[in-house]
């Protein structure tokens, strides 16, 4: 992928993040993520119904790569099924640190897959994501009790 169309798709979801904002509902599953190096703080919730990503907010004071980053996660993973989603982290963790992927599969996303050339820059990408997994092993911790 171009390089100016790769800012461009995260210039456009910094500036018109997509999914961006809390909601009071219970039956969400929340993570609190922070990025220690920087000003980076998001709260993430998903709502699962029967196995599917169904919704997914977000919210919190963060850079625009990280901002851009968790819009495009939520436009990737809402809709899909928990091992669906289980496989595309894992191919977009793979991603970002320089592991064999399937680009296939991580669809928009695919515009962060030269992120682990800015070292300083992973975490903000990967703080969405980072918060998709802790809720995803409180979803597998919630169905083995």
């Amino acid at each position: 992928m171009d390089n100016n169309l790769k800012r461009s798709i995260i210039l456009e979801h910094y500036q018109h993040p997509h999914h961006r904002g809390l909601v009071d509902d219970k039956s969400y599953i929340k993570a609190n993520m922070n990025n220690e190096s920087c000003i980076d703080e998001l709260n993430v919730m998903v709502k699962e119904e029967d196995g599917i990503l169904k919704d997914i907010r977000f919210d919190g004071e963060a850079c625009a790569l990280c901002i851009s980053s968790a819009s495009i996660m939520t436009d990737t993973l809402i809709g899909k099924k928990i091992e669906d989603v289980e496989k595309i982290l894992t191919n977009f963790l793979n991603m970002a640190t320089e592991k064999p992927y399937d680009e296939k599969l991580l669809e928009e996303a695919i515009v962060y897959n030269d992120v682990s050339k800015s070292p300083n820059r992973e975490k903000c990408v990967l703080l969405s994501w980072w918060a998709i997994e802790k809720i995803l092993n409180e979803l597998k911790d919630k169905k083995h009790k």
